[in-house]
């Protein structure tokens, strides 16, 4: 039997994840992604990760039913932003790690004209090295209602970025 990529990544949370989600440290919070243009081609997902606990965790893939779903850091030079390719982020015990506009974040890549559309919700998982695989519904905003999450880069087209996937 096949099942869609989204649903597959359902069942293995909910076979493989579920004893990790109840003891786990890991909680997200505002989890959101800005719309795109029609055109667009990748969206940036952000959210706030809090690890209560007493060890060190590391969050090492976001999974989506997207063709790519890439972790990014933005570096700047020269008023351009640049996107770089993260292969892990770590959640210190204890702390909080805020993925948002113009620093870490989730790319969404592979559109294909397949915009994200304000009010729409996005089933994620975010996977840790020790707490195992969380769910997150990332929600769609429009810029202007994500007030308070200034966004220094905009993911709807490359004009003023690079992506860069070389480590």
């Amino acid at each position: 039997m096949t099942f869609p990529k989204l649903a597959s990544f359902a069942i293995i949370a909910a076979i493989g994840g579920t004893s990790a989600l109840a003891d786990s440290a890991i909680s997200v919070s505002d989890a959101y992604a800005f719309e795109t243009a029609p055109t667009a081609m990748a969206g940036g997902g952000f959210v706030t990760i809090t690890n209560t606990g007493d060890s060190d965790d590391t969050l090492i893939a976001v999974l989506a039913d997207f063709p790519r779903v890439e972790i990014h850091t933005t570096e700047f030079e020269d008023d351009i932003a640049r996107m770089i390719h993260l292969d892990a982020i770590p959640v210190p015990a204890g702390e909080t790690v805020t993925l948002e506009p113009g620093g870490m974040h989730v790319m969404f890549m592979g559109l294909q004209g397949n915009p994200l559309t304000a009010g729409d919700s996005l089933q994620a998982t975010l996977v840790f090295d020790q707490a195992g695989e969380v769910p997150v519904n990332f929600d769609v905003v429009t810029r202007d209602a994500a007030s308070g999450h200034g966004d220094d880069c905009d993911h709807d087209h490359n004009h003023g970025h690079d992506h860069d996937h070389n480590h």
